[in-house]
């Protein structure tokens, strides 16, 4: 388990961590999400003994990163995918990077065929795509074949097939056992890998809990419902039971009459429909999507926020016509 105590870290009059607390637990992936500038890459820094905190403990199995005579097999860390030589083979750069944890040279034909890489194994990094980096800096990761592993943006860059594979290997490693902390902006992704969230804004943590825990909590609710016979009968049993203001009745997209309920969860609906002897054909629960629900709770909490999108300029005044040279 990774266990983040009262973490503080400042540089100067700039506070980028603000008394940070939360646990990272084995056999889930945990997201970790903020805006940017707020401080994620700094945890991740400190946990991993990159960065001293001004205050506060980074903890892995109760013991700081340093302290570990083995940390490649203890913890495998992608912070920056482009770091790396880009004179150097795709297998040399894995290859230092074994040697100097005293791993199997093997391991590093291991790895490559893992993310997929094998084909350009002996090719130059320099010449790499920004997805194939990232593949590469996964590689070094599980050269380690490690009990936690911190990635810092792991998806950048990848193609659909790319960013699926990521999400299965996250999710088959969780299942493992193994303790997995990713941070992304890439929320709708999130939201397919991700158990638990951490979220933090300026530093500061925002929230600390499930994914469908987090959505609930930052968005609200409604219930699209559809009658099997009489829509009249159904919108006016649920009018009775919310009120007008709480119920519409309009379309949906295949142009099928529906009836929605603000504020109402399925089951309040489902119920309120069954007193009322109405059939139903179809009852859905609506709620935001993770990124809905991020901008919600991050509201307020962003260090860079972008203004309104500026007006486009005035057409230019057509240029005056010369006046005509009369003939001579």
């Amino acid at each position: 388990m990774i266990e983040v105590q009262g973490l503080t870290k400042r540089y100067g009059a700039v506070q980028a961590v603000d008394d940070l607390t939360f646990t990272v637990k084995p056999g889930i992936v945990t997201g970790f999400l903020g805006p940017n500038g707020a401080g994620k890459s700094t945890t991740m820094r400190m946990i991993l003994g990159l960065d001293k905190p001004t205050s506060g403990t980074a903890l892995i199995d109760a013991r700081p990163y340093t302290s570990w005579s083995n940390p490649a097999q203890k913890v495998g860390a992608l912070l920056d995918a482009k770091g790396v030589h880009p004179n150097r083979s795709a297998r040399a750069t894995l290859l230092w990077q074994a040697q100097a944890a005293g791993l199997n040279a093997a391991r590093v034909d291991e790895v490559l065929s893992l993310v997929g890489l094998s084909d350009v194994a002996g090719k130059n990094v320099g010449g790499f795509s920004l997805g194939m980096n990232q593949r590469l800096g996964i590689a070094a990761a599980l050269l380690g074949d490690p009990e936690y592993l911190i990635l810092d943006e792991p998806v950048n860059g990848l193609d659909p097939e790319g960013i699926r594979w990521v999400r299965g290997l996250l999710r088959a490693l969780a299942a493992e056992g193994r303790t997995v902390l990713v941070s992304s902006h890439m929320l709708a992704e999130m939201a397919q890998t991700a158990d638990h969230l951490i979220v933090i804004g300026r530093g500061k943590l925002v929230a600390d809990t499930s994914v469908a825990e987090f959505i609930k909590a930052n968005s609200s609710v409604s219930t699209q419902v559809r009658a099997g016979v009489d829509t009249q009968a159904l919108f006016s049993a649920l009018t009775e039971a919310f009120g007008a203001d709480a119920v519409t009745r309009g379309a949906d997209p295949e142009g099928r009459e529906v009836v929605t309920v603000s504020g109402r969860a399925s089951d309040e609906v489902g119920a309120a429909a069954f007193a009322a002897g109405v059939q139903l054909a179809e009852l859905a629960e609506r709620r935001a999507s993770l990124e809905e629900a991020y901008i919600q709770s991050t509201e307020g909490h962003a260090q860079y926020v972008s203004g309104a999108a500026p007006a486009a300029p005035a057409s230019a005044p057509a240029p005056a016509r010369a006046p005509e040279v009369p003939n001579a």
